[in-house]
């Protein structure tokens, strides 16, 4: 989950957790970090994409955005397949369209309500860690 607000930090991990309780939640900061977590820092390759099943993308982040992500996201092969999910306060359709011209496979606007976050979260956590399936990174290079 790459995500700037501390409350919907813990919201979310909350939901997750309750979703699908044996898969961990990575928390990064900004878009810079998780940019270096995802593809590594200078020479250093990061083996880190191997085990992430789906990312939680803000569209509004610190010092990289969300959409900037999203586009190193899909032009990489090592992650073009990986499932990312627009997770944000933005109700602006020009990040909606956005979102969905650079490769995102959902965009949740976060409801206000903590009930109805929570219950989104755990549907969204259900279909994307529990049902939805994608190919691994050492079989889209084999191809």
């Amino acid at each position: 989950m790459i995500e700037d607000n501390p409350d919907d930090q813990i919201l979310t991990v909350r939901a997750l957790k309750s979703a699908s309780v044996d898969s961990p939640v990575i928390v990064l900061e900004d878009g810079e970090e998780a940019l270096k977590y995802l593809f590594g820092d200078g020479d250093q390759r990061s083996r880190n994409v191997e085990s992430v099943g789906v990312v939680l993308l803000d569209v509004k982040l610190p010092k990289v955005g969300g959409l900037e992500v999203l586009r190193h996201l899909r032009s990489s092969p090592s992650t073009q397949w990986l499932p990312v999910i627009m997770v944000t306060s933005s109700d602006e359709p020009a990040d909606l369209l956005e979102a969905y011209r650079l490769g995102a496979n959902s965009f949740i606007t976060k409801p206000i309500d903590y009930r109805e976050f929570v219950e989104q979260m755990t549907l969204l956590a259900r279909y994307w860690l529990q049902v939805n399936r994608v190919p691994n990174a050492s079989a889209v290079r084999s191809l």
